[in-house]
């Protein structure tokens, strides 16, 4: 079993070429969620790092919020952005929120599990609803079938949304409504959890949860590493 000093020094290899704020950012996802993390500890390691969040990323070079917010948009006419109802999944500081508002769409609610997170969150006045809850465990108080568009950005990550929670997704979007979640393409290979993320969604499609719209990779996601964007139709 790989050390934390071995897992340490190949991230400090994987990282050379990156500014200091790319490399800081990227360690603070590995070093902070390291394999195995917990919820409880996920919280945790949010309470503190809330107030410099945005800041971090955006030093970090982080662009996945506007990469997801640019899917949504894509893909949803302008005159129709004001009337659906949209989910923004971990939503953390409200980023995507803070985007999609600008872009045309009103009726956007938050899910995200911390409440110093939440906090910040509130502030940018773009969220009608904010649920106080992980992902992945039923999703208790998010009603079903609620959700023309559900996106979730950055939050698939160890400790995060476990794969089960696109259950849940599918579950609080209507038929015919559209989930898009963009994450780290190099996640698929690294967490543990998301190894067979892609053939646990093709077996949701199998089952007729779900229908495959488009999958791609983006470029630059964070500094210079791939993103990979999923976008499904609830059936």
């Amino acid at each position: 079993m790989e050390s934390e000093t071995e897992r340490v020094v190949k991230l400090l290899e994987k990282t050379a070429h990156m500014t200091p704020d790319e490399r800081e950012t990227y360690l603070a996802n590995f070093l902070y969620f390291p394999p195995g993390t917990s919820n409880e500890q996920v919280i945790k390691t949010y309470t503190k790092w809330a107030p410099t969040y945005v800041e971090t990323l955006s030093a970090g070079g982080y662009t996945g919020y506007l990469l997801g917010a640019d899917e949504v948009t894509s893909r949803v006419p302008e005159d129709q952005r004001h009337s659906l109802r949209v989910l923004d999944v971990a939503a953390g500081t409200g980023s995507v929120g803070l985007e999609l508002s600008n872009r045309g769409f009103k009726l956007i609610d938050a899910l995200e599990p911390n409440e110093e997170m939440m906090k910040h969150l509130e502030t940018t006045g773009v969220y009608k609803k904010k649920y106080l809850e992980f992902l992945g465990d039923g999703a208790k108080s998010v009603p079903s079938d609620a959700y023309d568009v559900l996106i979730c950005t950055g939050a698939m990550v160890e400790g995060h949304i476990p794969a089960k929670g696109i259950e849940d997704m599918i579950r609080v979007t209507k038929p015919g409504g559209l989930i898009i979640i963009a994450m780290n393409k190099r996640f698929l290979h690294e967490v543990e959890e998301y190894k067979g993320l892609e053939h646990y969604m093709e077996s949701l499609e199998k089952k007729s949860y779900w229908t495959k719209v488009e999958v791609k990779t983006v470029q630059k996601y964070f500094s210079d590493c791939e993103g990979i964007i999923f976008t499904y139709r609830v059936l």
